[in-house]
């Protein structure tokens, strides 16, 4: 469960600040049903606050109280329900402004939203005031009050401008050539008098603006990530799953379990799936029992390890199970490495290029006849995959699932961005190995040519 605050509380309250501001973040959701969400608040008690919040619809929504009124209420009918994408969010409010529609201007990812639920819909007054920068704790991650409220996901480089509302060009561009929207790393914009710049690299909760307005972490840990919105790294997908598979996920839908299941099967899949290339990834075994880890050529509600869902092998998914090393060839068992202990890390590498995959172990390889004992990938241990061309989607997914044990599998993935949950990598002195598009973490050596699945390592 999300616990998750930072906190810091103004004491340079201004009725202009008060009227007209900016709050600009990248967020990266991983639990998109969990109810309300708060993503910035300023809490002067439970009748006058203000804050930015997800609905439990996934659509955000602006909303300030003050004493029994809502003088802002403004919910967007767009949902925000990927969980592997990052969104960008720009709330500019000026009351002073003459046309009530631009008192507050809310963007998604540079595009101005025009669209609110009309019978929620309650634009500001003129020169109306607002709980932000009143003298009152601010938070981002949650209300402020009660124990529930908390946001689920990344937050990255959070920019605040007191006394001036932005528009989003002022965060962000779209790319000449991808037409994406993309982040602006250092923008130029006066912060006044309560302005700051967080999160900006890593977890970093200093002011990297001028005016040295620090955040400290309230409740819970902050986790640095190498996932970020210029470097999209894939997750455990919470939204493609398997019906007779369905678990948990958590810390970044990176820690997930499935259900035991009757024979052997995957449950869920990677985000992103691969076409071409070669690409590396590590589990941590939570569960030993019946857990199976693997790659699959079509989403988890479809992929299995030993059939497909009308009963006959499912060509080109491989599986590899844990608790005694054996690998499944669609449907097909038979000898390959050794058992995994619980704590262990497995390895897999999907070589695409070659229409081959791998498994190992505690930074060993198999073998191929039972053991994990190779320093490096050996010709005698490539596992054949179908050629992507003839597969249902088109391309490959990391995979995990339940091997046909009455018990619930757990693993944590690290797909490159340096945490098994929330316990970083500590080889290599912390620092960890990375792959060969040079921006991810991992806990071994990555064989070389590899790549984190990710966007630059997709198209490393």
């Amino acid at each position: 469960m999300p616990n998750t605050r930072l906190k810091r509380t103004v004491s340079n309250s201004s009725s202009s600040g008060r009227r007209t501001f900016t709050w600009s973040g990248w967020i990266k959701r991983n639990n998109v049903t969990a109810g309300y969400q708060n993503l910035f608040s300023a809490y002067g008690g439970a009748n006058y606050y203000t804050r930015i919040l997800y609905w439990d619809t996934q659509e955000l929504t602006v909303s300030s109280k003050q004493g029994s009124n809502f003088p802002v209420d403004l919910r967007s009918t767009t949902k925000h329900r990927d969980t592997n994408a990052w969104y960008h969010i720009v709330v500019a409010m000026d009351s002073t402004q003459s046309t009530v529609t631009n008192r507050i201007k809310v963007y998604f990812n540079g595009v101005l939203q025009t669209e609110f639920h009309g019978g929620d819909s309650s634009y500001p007054s003129l020169n109306e005031q607002c709980q932000i920068n009143h003298n009152d704790p601010h938070y981002i991650g949650h209300l402020g009050g009660g124990s529930s409220g908390y946001f689920d996901g990344i937050i990255s480089h959070v920019h605040f401008a007191d006394g001036t509302a932005y528009p989003a060009s002022t965060f962000g561009s779209t790319d000449s050539t991808t037409g994406e929207w993309t982040i602006n790393t250092s923008p130029s914009f006066t912060p006044g008098t309560n302005g700051f710049s967080i999160l900006k690299d890593g977890n970093g909760v200093t002011d990297v603006s001028a005016n040295s307005n620090n955040w400290s972490v309230e409740t819970g840990t902050l986790t640095a990530t190498k996932d970020c919105p210029d470097n999209v790294f894939a997750t455990g997908n919470p939204l493609n799953v398997n019906s007779g598979g369905v678990g948990t996920f958590q810390y970044g839908n990176n820690d997930i379990t499935v259900n035991g299941a009757s024979g052997s099967q995957f449950g869920s899949s990677s985000t992103l799936g691969m076409t071409n290339g070669k690409f590396y990834c590590e589990a941590k075994i939570i569960t030993v029992d019946s857990t199976m880890i693997g790659v699959s050529p079509s989403p988890a509600e479809d992929a299995r390890a030993d059939r497909s869902p009308d009963g006959q092998a499912s060509s080109g998914a491989v599986g590899c199970l844990v608790g005694s090393g054996n690998k499944y060839v669609s449907g097909n068992g038979s000898s390959y490495g050794a058992a995994t202990s619980a704590n262990g890390i497995m390895m897999i590498a999907l070589d695409l290029d070659n229409l081959k995959v791998y498994f190992g172990s505690g930074g060993q390889w198999s073998n191929g006849s039972g053991a994990w004992n190779q320093s490096g990938l050996t010709s005698g241990a490539a596992i054949s995959v179908t050629a992507v061309a003839s597969t249902a989607e088109g391309a490959y997914f990391f995979s995990f699932g339940d091997g046909g044990g009455s018990s619930a599998g757990r693993i944590q993935w690290n797909f490159g961005n340096g945490y098994f949950g929330t316990t970083a990598i500590t080889t290599n002195s912390g620092n960890g190995y990375a792959g060969a598009e040079g921006k991810s973490k991992f806990n071994y050596a990555v064989p070389s040519g590899y790549s984190a699945l990710s966007t630059k390592g997709l198209n490393t």
